[in-house]
């Protein structure tokens, strides 16, 4: 048992530390400092659903005291649709990496959109104003109106001509998938008056970006991604202000869209190495972007002016074969694992994007995805080398401003 147990809450000086620490002290430390005062080195896992109470007068205090804020209860944990001790050391730590008051766990990162949706909606609020490309379920959610919401596409620029007196929320993926655009967010921020700002920071991480300090109210994470990086956890966060988090864990609690704790567990041992990760794979990827950018069988290569891990490159010939003839890389869906990823978007992650609406912003059908890992460079560019197979012209490079890093 989790001897943090007497609280879902993280213990006081988990939240907060006298000074500033590096992002890479906080990785390893958040959500851990109270460990050494316990006599434990790794983190506990709870694995209680539920919790004995023999004072319910308190007990229906607290649950209260929940339905009427969303606020964390005090005291023992009651249930775990409500929290659990293991799954609050990775909201703490998170929080703390994004720079953010609070962060909410879910289930998955498309339960952790909806929850989003779901607050504003009820509210009255069920306009959106998103900007294209976002991750393909991400861009059906919205444009199908499963949770009700109406939503209103538009560049950058456009997106203080879209709002409404009921638009609750614009979001922006910046680096976007799969073409890895990228938006000013603090321009976004600015452009959004007093609508919240939801931008989905999974391609990026706060290794290489923390859009709550650029004006961004929630930062949306599909933490099966990086924050897990084994490909072995399903997850989605949001950080946000403890406002904010108060109604998304109320919707956690009525949906059930919670999360385990084991996966509460693997995505906190999955923080504590994400900045070596992100910056061992995103120096392979800035490789291998050089080499595709130089390679007379590849049309275009897509690297973000961030940097980071994730490339996207058109190929001349037929993209499937070069899927089909990947050998070392995997040929799979989901990104940010230790293993390099290749996948054709237009038949798999944004398939469900309506055809004319994902060519309009760039997921052309001859785009190829892929996730840099952690693999020796050169045995990355062997396999990829021997897939594109032969033939071509001069390709043309697309990084912004920028060019390839060598």
């Amino acid at each position: 048992m989790d001897s943090a147990a007497a609280s879902t809450h993280a213990p006081d000086d988990v939240r907060t530390s006298a000074a500033p620490r590096a992002l890479a002290t906080e990785a390893v430390h958040a959500g851990r400092d109270d460990l050494a005062r316990q006599g434990l080195h790794a983190p506990p896992i709870d694995l209680s659903t539920t919790y004995p109470s023999y004072d319910s007068r308190a007990e229906a205090a607290r649950i209260d005291a929940f339905a009427a804020t969303g606020t964390e209860p005090d005291g023992p944990p009651v249930y775990g649709r409500l929290g659990n001790p293991t799954v609050a050391r990775f909201e703490t730590a998170l929080a703390r990496l994004e720079g953010a008051e609070s962060a909410v766990a879910f289930a998955s990162g498309m339960a952790a959109l909806s929850a989003v949706l779901l607050a504003r909606a009820s509210t009255g609020l069920r306009h959106v104003v998103a900007v294209r490309p976002l991750y393909g379920c991400s861009d059906h959610l919205l444009t199908a109106g499963l949770l009700g919401s109406e939503v209103t596409w538009t560049d950058p620029a456009g997106i203080a001509d879209a709002l409404r007196p009921d638009t609750g929320l614009v979001m922006v993926e910046s680096p976007a998938n799969p073409t890895l655009a990228e938006v000013d967010l603090r321009a976004v921020a600015h452009a959004c008056g007093s609508v919240p700002l939801l931008a989905d920071n999974t391609f990026a991480t706060p290794v290489l970006q923390r859009p709550a300090e650029q004006g961004a109210r929630l930062v949306l994470h599909s933490a099966t991604k990086y924050l897990g990086g084994h490909g072995d956890v399903l997850a989605g966060v949001v950080a946000c202000d403890e406002e904010f988090a108060g109604r998304l864990r109320q919707i956690r609690f009525a949906t059930g869209g919670v999360l385990h704790p084991l996966a509460g567990y693997l995505l906190l041992r999955g923080l504590s190495t994400l900045p070596v990760r992100v910056r061992a794979a995103s120096a392979n990827a800035a490789e291998l972007a050089r080499r595709l950018a130089a390679d007379p069988r590849v049309a275009r290569v897509h690297y973000p002016r961030i940097g980071g891990a994730m490339i996207a490159f058109e190929v001349h010939g037929d993209p499937h074969e070069v899927i089909a003839g990947v050998r070392l890389i995997t040929p799979a869906v989901s990104l940010g694992s230790v293993d390099t990823l290749i996948q054709h978007p237009a038949s798999i992650s944004h398939r469900i994007v309506e055809a004319t609406a994902r060519r309009g912003s760039g997921v052309s059908d001859r785009l190829l995805r892929l996730s840099v890992g952690l693999e020796d460079v050169e045995d990355l560019w062997g396999d990829l080398r021997q897939a594109l197979g032969g033939g071509g012209t001069v390709p043309r490079l697309e990084r912004g401003a920028a060019a390839v890093r060598p």
